[in-house]
């Protein structure tokens, strides 16, 4: 069991804010590299050396180009001759489920502090999540995604407007995420952290918090 911070007390936290992946939503990149590979007879080993989270990526997290075109960037890169149907069944089959755990602390939390939100994203991916766990994620006020607000975690950018939107000073959220850039790029800015690493750490931060 991982131990949360000792530092955290309950009394000087006014909103939680989430990532999803890995945090709410349990997801697993493998599983889109055997979707591909079935589609394309490509091996997926063949595949992920090819695969690159570079500026294409980004710009598609940002919201800056279509998941059409990005679509059309890997047909290219990762010289595979697929749809883009294929490609999207490949793209959310990163989706496992719902953490283990969560359905039930999410509420449990929510009747103490305002829940947020904020992921690092594309269109396809939204518009999958967003209904197929969509009772899960209206326990989120508001779920901020950065194919919508055109900014990346860890860019400061990004956390500020995140605060400005919640509406309370940054040093009185508590943000829950598994990249360690991420946790270091929130505590910048001001947030208080807990750096996500078993399916465990979000239970155990709330049990010592008293909830």
């Amino acid at each position: 069991m991982n131990s949360p911070p000792a530092a955290l007390d309950a009394s000087s936290i006014d909103a939680l804010l989430f990532d999803i992946g890995r945090v709410v939503l349990d997801i697993d990149f493998t599983r889109v590299l055997q979707v591909w590979s079935d589609h394309s007879g490509r091996m997926p080993d063949d595949i992920i050396a090819r695969f690159s989270r570079g500026d294409v990526y980004m710009r598609h997290e940002r919201g800056e180009i279509s998941d059409d075109a990005f679509f059309a960037h890997l047909r290219d890169t990762l010289d595979i001759d697929l749809t883009p149907a294929q490609f999207l069944d490949g793209w959310n089959a990163i989706f496992v489920g719902e953490m283990p755990g969560i359905a039930e602390l999410l509420p449990r939390a929510a009747r103490r502090w305002p829940l947020y939100a904020f992921s690092n994203t594309n269109p396809a991916h939204v518009t999958h999540f967003s209904a197929r766990h969509a009772e899960l994620l209206g326990h989120f006020r508001d779920i901020f995604l950065s194919s919508s607000i055109g900014m990346r975690k860890p860019d400061a950018e990004s956390f500020d407007h995140v605060v400005a939107e919640i509406g309370v000073p940054a040093g009185r959220i508590l943000f829950f995420d598994d990249l360690i850039d991420n946790i270091d790029g929130a505590r910048a800015c001001g947030l208080q952290t807990v750096h996500v690493t078993s399916p465990n750490t979000v239970a155990d931060t709330l049990k010592a918090l008293g909830i």
